[in-house]
């Protein structure tokens, strides 16, 4: 049974970094969405996080020049690191239980709103900055807490005049900063050392996820790919949220 779990888990890791190399976003929150139908969040984020950093790191250093610079240092990053913080310190004081209940319905909200948007073709609008920069520091307290500042900060940049090129690399290079001080974070708290056997396992499947992500990204219909996603997350956002 354990090394049924430890294979299920690889499998949507593989799903998860194909997604992220596609898209720029959306690797833990797919991995972990599924992942804690089977485990302990706070088993998986010490795996899951580092993981990230191998690939982003690479994305980062790959795509450098596409990279927008004065969103990335004016805008995005004070914010998601102040809010990263925030929800690490407060992760502790969640109980397990509610803590998985709760990234359930915030899962559950960001697909469905997802799907809702897609549905309708809604034009995102621009916001004034003040308010983007709330929606950016709440997306670091869902990163600092799950991991998982992807959907907040998409919503935040939503109505940005990036192609999906400079997009993606932009959002890759702040999963790189965050994951790296999460990573930081893991170590000084114990909980990196114990994950690493893990961590090295599933290591060679981000090469095979960047393979697949990189040629995916040029060549499927990323509307359809991501409203298959959406509706995945949508049922495992409701798994989690109503535990039977």
């Amino acid at each position: 049974m354990i090394d049924f779990i430890w294979l299920a888990l690889g499998a949507f890791i593989l799903l998860a970094y194909t997604l992220e190399a596609i898209t720029g976003f959306g690797s833990i929150v797919i991995a972990l969405s599924l992942g804690a139908l089977l485990l302990p969040i706070e088993q998986l984020l010490p795996v899951l996080v580092p993981l990230n950093i191998c690939m982003t790191g690479y994305m980062t250093l790959r795509y450098r020049k596409l990279i927008d610079r004065g969103l990335l240092f004016g805008m995005i990053l004070p914010g998601m690191a102040a809010g990263t913080l925030i929800g690490y310190f407060l992760l502790p004081w969640l109980d397990a239980n509610l803590a998985k209940q709760l990234f359930g319905v915030f899962v559950l909200l960001f697909a469905s709103r997802e799907l809702w948007r897609m549905r309708h073709s809604a034009v995102a609008r621009p916001r004034p900055l003040w308010v983007n920069r709330l929606i950016t520091l709440a997306a670091g307290v869902t990163h600092g807490l799950f991991a998982s500042g992807g959907p907040l900060l998409v919503h935040a940049l939503a109505g940005t005049n990036l192609d999906k090129s400079r997009f993606r690399a932009t959002l890759i290079s702040v999963w790189f900063s965050m994951n790296s001080l999460l990573t930081v974070a893991f170590l000084l708290d114990g909980r990196l050392l114990p994950a690493l056997p893990q961590v090295l396992s599933y290591a060679p499947l981000l090469l095979v996820g960047v393979w697949l992500g990189e040629r995916l990204h040029k060549r499927v219909d990323e509307k359809h790919f991501r409203i298959a996603i959406y509706l995945l997350l949508l049922t495992t956002g409701a798994l989690l949220s109503f535990p039977r």
